[in-house]
């Protein structure tokens, strides 16, 4: 069988930007004491985001709050 990947590999690089800011902002609801960096990272891990999408999340949400 080819390798068929997965779900994530057959979105468009900003639907994952946009997976991940929905994710923060929901754990952000969640967890209103976890820092906001700490939700960054995770979220960068989890929606498997280039290192140029976590840099815009950090400068989005961290340095404008």
């Amino acid at each position: 069988m080819a390798n068929e990947g997965n779900a994530r590999d057959l979105l468009p690089r900003g639907n994952a930007l946009r997976q991940a800011v929905r994710w923060i902002s929901e754990q952000r609801q969640l967890r209103p004491n976890e820092k906001l960096v700490k939700l960054i990272d995770e979220a960068s891990i989890r929606f498997d985001l280039t290192p140029n999408d976590a840099t815009f999340l950090h400068r989005t949400l961290v340095e404008e709050s």
